[in-house]
């Protein structure tokens, strides 16, 4: 039996296959807006595994399924025996018999890594804490219509040091940009991750990190599961909001990015995500697309 092709972290795929996926997504998408109808991936099913709750994630891969001739199925721990303590190898042991491919939002990347060792099917990483690599297909889709190709350029991550920042220090890496990671003391991103870059450093300033910009990302302050942190985090990343001035530190071109779901007045000021360089309609709706050419490769 072969073994099958995970989707973890961008890592997990070539350089050469992230720009070809990009490419596929973009033409999948102007396919759909052209009204074609193309179903690869007829009677096949995804599996659906959310320990976190979500909006983008599950309508958007439903809806490739759906799109794709195929179908998915959502399970909570609220609906599984994972909810009652069954071993995630042995739900993987079971569920990839029955399913074509899974996709998991999760709170630990180590969930997904057992979960993978254990499934006979595809299984895509749908968030965990350490990395959110369907995301940054999206922003990298985004990009690539927006502005061409984003090698060579600079790209400012603003805010805490997440899984969010930990996949574009990997997008740096196989995309070959420059990412300047503007974060307060105590946030940082992982600093054996940071050690394996090239192409991403710590600046500390959000003006520093802004300046030659033509991409300006940042993200929640408080991400699920972190809600009790809310306060310290308000104070501790008080002058690492996205606003006007940071957006004028960037090049005249640059464009503002935000994964979903925003606090208008927290991360990102309202003059900025709703003002004229924000894509972030654009980047939501290219889950959808990036993820279909996602499927697309790992199921033919």
């Amino acid at each position: 039996m072969v073994a099958p092709r995970h989707f973890l972290t961008l890592l997990d795929l070539s350089s050469v296959e992230l720009r070809a996926l990009l490419q596929r997504a973009t033409e999948l998408k102007i396919m759909r807006r052209q009204g074609k109808i193309h179903e690869p991936l007829k009677n096949k099913v995804l599996g659906m595994v959310f320990e976190k709750s979500s909006t983008r994630t599950r309508v958007s891969f439903e809806t490739a399924m759906i799109q794709f001739g195929g179908d998915a199925i959502f399970l909570s721990p609220r609906d599984t025996q994972l909810g009652r303590g069954e071993p995630v190898e042995d739900t993987a042991r079971v569920l990839s018999r029955m399913v074509d491919i899974i996709m998991i939002r999760t709170y630990e990347h180590e969930t997904l890594e057992r979960f993978a060792a254990h499934s006979r099917v595809p299984v895509i990483n749908g968030l965990s804490d350490k990395y959110h690599p369907c995301q940054l297909l999206a922003d990298l889709q985004t990009y690539f219509e927006y502005r061409g190709d984003i090698k060579g350029k600079v790209v400012a991550w603003i805010g805490d040091g997440n899984n969010m920042c930990h996949s574009y220090i990997n997008a740096a890496q196989q995309f070959d940009f420059r990412l300047h990671i503007a974060c307060p003391n105590g946030y940082d991103p992982d600093p054996q991750l940071m050690a394996r870059s090239n192409n991403a450093v710590l600046v500390r300033s959000p003006m520093e990190a802004a300046h030659d910009a033509s991409l300006i990302v940042t993200d929640v302050w408080a991400s699920m599961g972190q809600e009790e942190e809310q306060q310290r985090r308000l104070q501790a990343f008080k002058e690492f909001q996205v606003n006007g001035q940071i957006m004028a530190a960037a090049k005249d071109d640059a464009i503002f990015m935000h994964c979903l779901p925003a606090h208008r007045g927290e991360e990102v000021s309202a003059d900025v995500i709703d003002g004229p360089q924000s894509v972030v309609w654009d980047e939501a709706e290219n889950r959808l697309h990036s993820q279909k050419a996602l499927l697309e490769l790992l199921l033919t």
